[in-house]
């Protein structure tokens, strides 16, 4: 990984547009009917061809759609923009492309369409596979759809993932095993469990929703470790589970530092050029970060990762030695706790550390 870090790029495509929107939900999202869908492509391609005169040298190693519902992105649009890449840096066989899907939004031939467009990963925002749960969460599909559009993932695609969200109000251990058993007995590859937050700015923070105790959410989130861990899933990220061989690479780009740009309204990168590190945003332009910064955000982002921060890459990336950046005092404290394993080569989160990451990370940094 070290020698290929830096000439590694992801590319990550935003489609702001959702049919309805979550009470959940503070991601950047419209909720609009009428739009020029072919005009937006044609200046996500412009943005394309602007990055590729400045990274021509580059590896592209994952190509991701998100949203919003970027499944709502035509098949011919999506094949576009692919041969859009394809064409200024080139795609190889290797190259994972995802794609995020609802499945209010499968049409008897849209899963299989997008895979002929070149989806090879497709990420199916299921949430939940019950029907009261659906309701509280503003879905729009029911648990029915979300079985049948799994079944659509499973007869065309071989690398796929399904999101579930836990920690609901009320949610009880027995409510959400039924969850898991059903979801682990369907043979997908990767699961995505994000804990319920009530984030300011949602439908459910100016309701007053209040999120599950805890101690509770706590004790969802261990069991989850270990029911999925005794079903053949490996947790390799604080939210991810994968089967050998198929962690999301485009995630892992982010959590490892890799460089990426963002196409879309709202989407973001991070990219070095000229020995410069640059967060990049649209409409592309360019703020430089310090070294610090970087290593902060390394921090932040690698230590989500079971394996944890590799050292070596760390300094490849923000030019920064990581144990003189970081808090020894703090380190060591956290060593005592058994939060953290510290060796020559990485630094990683134990089991009792993911429960407080937060602190863990903030510590670290110094702050």
């Amino acid at each position: 990984m070290a020698k290929n870090i830096l000439s590694n790029l992801s590319i990550y495509v935003h489609w702001p547009f959702c049919k309805s929107k979550c009470p959940y939900c503070d991601f950047f999202s419209k909720v609009k009917k009428n739009i020029d869908q072919d005009a937006i492509i044609d200046g996500y391609i412009k943005q394309l061809e602007t990055y590729a005169n400045l990274t021509k040298d580059r590896d592209i190693v994952s190509v991701f759609f998100g949203g919003g519902t970027p499944s709502l992105i035509s098949p011919q649009n999506i094949e576009k923009i692919l041969n859009t890449i394809d064409h200024l840096w080139g795609l190889s066989s290797k190259v994972e492309i995802s794609l995020e899907a609802n499945p209010n939004t499968q049409t008897p031939h849209l899963f299989a369409d997008l895979a002929k467009a070149g989806i090879n990963r497709l990420s199916l925002g299921v949430q939940s596979l019950d029907d009261e749960e659906l309701k509280f969460l503003g879905r729009t599909h029911s648990a029915d759809e979300a079985m049948r559009a799994i079944d659509d993932v499973l007869q065309n695609y071989t690398n796929h993932s399904v999101d579930l969200i836990y920690a609901l109000p009320r949610q009880s251990t027995e409510q959400w095993y039924k969850e898991l058993k059903k979801i682990t007995s369907l043979g997908l590859k990767h699961l995505s469990l994000y804990q319920l937050t009530i984030e300011e700015n949602t439908v459910f923070y100016k309701k007053g929703i209040k999120a599950l105790d805890e101690e509770k959410a706590v004790q969802l989130y261990q069991f989850s470790d270990d029911y999925l861990s005794s079903h053949g899933y490996d947790k390799y990220e604080v939210s991810n589970y994968a089967k050998t061989g198929y962690q999301s690479r485009h995630n892992k780009a982010y959590w490892l530092g890799q460089d990426y740009i963002g196409i879309g309204q709202s989407a973001h990168g991070r990219l070095r050029l000229n020995n410069k590190i640059f967060a990049v945003t649209d409409p592309i332009s360019f703020e430089e970060l310090s070294n610090e910064e970087r290593a902060a955000e390394l921090i932040i982002m690698g230590l989500r990762l079971t394996e944890g921060i590799n050292k070596s890459n760390f300094k490849l990336v923000c030019g920064l030695d990581f144990d003189s950046f970081i808090s020894q005092d703090f380190k060591n404290d956290c060593q005592k706790q058994g939060l953290i394993v510290d060796n020559a080569d990485t630094l990683r989160a134990t089991k009792e550390g993911f429960l407080i990451l937060d602190y863990v990370i903030s510590g670290l940094c110094g702050a």
